[in-house]
């Protein structure tokens, strides 16, 4: 058997057990070991898969990843969250539509201090979907901003997805947080223009909302979410300035939440021991799936796939915006079935080298590539953050769920095809800030 069809019958293998309900990260291990084991024997994968955990492990690149998580609990375990939608409430109030609108500039700026989209939606449901239910917007609606408004975690900075890809694509974390930052603000604007014109459209899905309070009350309610300006501004503003490393903006942006969440938020002891504690687990989690992934990277190099791969494509005499549309909508399908994480490293390593020689560069088409991954958290059948709201709100049929983010399904689409068009829009701040 050839390399390149024991390649291929690897990639069929990791699909039949992801399919089987095996975890991705799991399925990429044992794909990857015996796959390199095939073409190099058992010694030498056996190797691989005793050096490769110490060598992921102990890099530094990744130990951005934890920091990040825990800034990210932390500021959600001391009450930044809410602040947020009270702020962005008092800013949209006397709008038809005010409290969707505020969820989603809230799930915005918790992006920003989180980097978790699924946190970001399990968080905004506990606090937007009872205020929207009590206002009586209808279930559709208030599903679907914050569905949609929490997908916006992984885009705006800081994101563990583009440090994931990062790390796979050997591309620098500073200049990917840049390119991501502009898309991430616009995609937040598309976003609250699907609830401006949907509630046009539909006034019955939200009643129109009294200005309530006087402004005094309005601005000290807008001035409340202080904390995330200046968590995020020292942070993430101090790793565009250069005054840090991503690492060392992660650990300034934990320091800072654990000292915010004490001083001037609800943080207790017991909720700085349980963010430690859910930090763990979700950095074990991510950091088994790395290692796997890269024992998989190993035996797609070694199988000489992605060469195979850049001559198929060649040969169909694709032009650089018909191959990223059938790239995009290759993503699409397989957001159906697979998270993110799994997108990213199994097909980063088959599909860079082949854009790289059309001409994309890796910066610009990570961007691209955590959009479709947004998609893939708020499109059925998977839809990671419909599950994260039906879990929590469990008197809500799925199919209300479903109804209510189709609208938001155009907003990234809309970015992707922005993008395309001017690519400028995630390259211009990366170059003014590092070139």
């Amino acid at each position: 058997m050839s390399i390149e069809a024991i390649g291929l019958l690897g990639i069929v293998a990791l699909l039949t057990l992801i399919f089987l309900r095996v975890p991705v990260g799991i399925a990429m291990g044992i794909v990857g070991f015996f796959g390199y084991a095939a073409i190099d024997g058992l010694d030498r994968a056996l190797r691989v898969l005793g050096q490769t955990p110490y060598d992921v492990s102990s890099g530094y690149t990744l130990s951005v990843v934890p920091l990040f998580i825990l800034m990210g609990e932390l500021a959600m375990r001391s009450g930044m969250s809410a602040r947020l939608y009270t702020s962005a409430r008092s800013i949209f109030l006397g709008i038809r539509g005010s409290q969707a609108l505020a969820t989603i500039a809230a799930c915005a700026g918790f992006g920003a201090i989180c980097g978790s989209s699924l946190a970001t939606a399990a968080t905004m449901t506990r606090i937007a979907i009872p205020e929207m239910r009590r206002a009586n917007y209808d279930d559709a609606l208030s599903a679907g901003s914050v569905a949609s408004g929490g997908s916006l975690g992984i885009l705006i900075p800081p994101s563990i997805p583009l440090v994931i890809y990062g790390l796979i694509a050997e591309q620098s974390v500073p200049r990917l947080f840049a390119a991501s930052l502009i898309p991430g603000l616009l995609l937040t604007a598309l976003y609250m223009a699907v609830v401006v014109i949907w509630v046009a459209v539909n006034p019955k899905i939200a009643p129109k909302s009294d200005l309530g309070g006087g402004w005094s009350e309005r601005i000290r309610n807008i001035f409340s979410a202080w904390h995330v300006l200046l968590l995020f501004g020292v942070a993430i503003g101090g790793l565009y300035a250069g005054w840090f490393t991503p690492t060392e903006a992660a650990a300034v942006g934990a320091a800072g939440a654990l000292v915010l969440g004490s001083l001037f938020g609800q943080l207790t002891w017991q909720g700085v021991v349980t963010s430690v504690i859910e930090t763990v687990r979700t950095t074990c989690m991510l950091f088994v799936i790395v290692i796997f992934a890269v024992t998989f990277s190993y035996f797609v190099t070694q199988s000489q796939l992605p060469q195979a791969v850049a001559g198929w494509m060649n040969a169909l005499h694709l032009g650089p915006i018909s191959l990223i549309v059938v790239l995009t909508i290759f993503y699409i399908i397989l957001g159906c079935f697979m998270d993110g994480f799994g997108m990213i490293l199994i097909t980063v390593p088959v599909f860079l080298p082949v854009l790289t020689q059309h001409g994309y560069d890796p910066i610009w088409f990570g961007v691209m590539l955590v959009i479709v991954i947004e998609l893939g958290l708020i499109h059925p059948p998977v839809g990671m953050n419909i599950f994260v709201i039906q879990a929590q709100v469990r008197e809500m049929p799925i199919t209300k769920i479903y109804k209510g983010i189709v609208p938001f399904l155009v907003a990234p689409l809309v970015l992707l095809g922005l993008l395309v068009a001017m690519p400028s829009l995630a390259m211009w701040l990366p170059h003014r800030l590092f070139n």
